[in-house]
Order: C-alpha cells, then structure tokens, then sequence
C-alpha cells in the first residue's frame, strides 16, 4: 500500500471563512439585541439587513485590500532578492550557510548546497523568501477571493441571530431565539472549524462559541447603553 499524506491546504480560506463568519455571529447580533428596546421587530429586521449588507461590504473590501498588499509586500520583496543575488552574491551565500546552519546542516554541506543553489537564480531567491523571509507566493487572485468569502461569510453569519426576528411576536422574544440559534450556530462553527484545522473538534466548538458570547454580550451591553 502506497502512503499517502494528507494535509490541509486551506487555510487562507479558512481564515477568511473565520474572519467574516465571526464578526457575522457577533456584530449583527448586538445591534438587534441593543433595538430590542425601543424597536419593533420590523425596525429591527430593516436595520439588521441594512447593517448586514454594510457591514459585508466593508469586510469584503478589507479582505481585498490586505490581500493587495500581501501581494505588493511580496513582489517587492522578491524584486529586492533578485537585486541582492545579483550584486551581493556572496553576502547572499553567508546568509544561505546561515539558515542551513539552523537546520544542523554541516559546513561541507551547506558549501555544496549554496554552490549548486547559485546555478539557478530564481531557485535562490525562492529560497530566500521562503526561508529568510517565512513569505509564501500569495496567489494572483487571492485578493478578490478573499473579499467575496469575507462577504458572503459574514452575510451567512449575520443572517442567524436576525432570523430569529422574522418569526417571533416582539422584540424580547426575538432576543430569546437569536441568543440561542447564534450560540448554537458559533458552537458548530467552532467544531467544523477546528475539525478541517486537524485540532480537537470539541475543544474548539466550546472555546469558540465561549469567546463569541463574551463578544457578543459586550457588544450587546455596550449597545444597549447607547441605544
């Protein structure tokens, strides 16, 4: 039987998922909790949508622009290693012997690998910015891919303690069932995405939906004082 390692590749994916899905749950809940006292529920719905769709559009374009300058970061850190192979060579050479040197690769050896590196500049230089600089390739299109998972993630994730308003009689119900669907949807949240991360599902379902209430319920109290 032929072995096959697995690992997971998503992750910028995932951080992305996790970024848009967590201020989701969170900031639309605290805005119809912090109306549940003066508004109806109708109020409450308008100005959750509204708050929703605002609110994915900022996110989505905060993804695009961090990811356009990850991509800007790195390209002008790999125009700067093509320079430096280029006209600083050697001082190139001593930081290669160096990095080698962590891993516990001998003198010898780290001579005939630095040797045979130099042959082949991009090769160098892909080197350096992934083990000098601990920068990986970002992708071409990471930017708007990040933007539209951050948006449709925190719309999915504001959708849930809004919902709750489209089917109760008033208001303070409303806030009962968009308590209890939110924590329930954090707690699920928390377990696929510690389950697709590889760590302890159960663990991280728990100390997810625990950190997502504490957001919440601060979100919500300071909400509540200036409504």
């Amino acid at each position: 039987m032929v072995h096959q390692e697995k690992h997971f590749t998503g992750s910028q994916t995932i951080r992305d998922i996790v970024i848009g899905m967590a201020d989701g749950l969170t900031v639309p809940f605290a805005l119809t909790a912090g109306l549940t006292a003066v508004a109806t529920n109708g109020i409450i719905i308008t100005a959750g949508l509204a708050e929703i769709i605002a609110g994915s559009i900022a996110m989505g374009l905060g993804g695009y622009l961090a990811g356009i300058t990850d991509f800007q970061h790195y390209q002008a850190e790999l125009k700067r290693e093509y320079w430096e192979v280029e006209h600083l060579p050697e001082k190139e050479k001593e930081e290669v012997k160096e990095i080698l040197a962590e891993y516990g690769i001998s003198e010898v050896h780290q001579e005939s690998i630095v040797t045979e590196m130099a042959k082949d500049p991009k090769k160098w230089v892909d080197f350096m910015m992934r083990f000098e600089l601990n920068l990986d390739k970002p992708e071409v299109n990471q930017a708007k891919k990040s933007a539209s998972v951050i948006a449709v993630s925190y719309v999915v994730g504001g959708l849930v303690p809004l919902s709750a308003y489209f089917f109760t009689p008033d208001p303070i119900t409303g806030l009962y069932y968009s308590a209890v669907v939110t924590l329930l949807a954090l707690f699920i949240f928390g377990y696929f995405k510690s389950k697709f991360t590889g760590q302890p599902a159960m663990n991280g379902a728990l100390k997810t939906t625990l950190i997502g209430a504490l957001a919440s319920a601060a979100a919500f109290f300071i909400a509540r004082l200036i409504s």
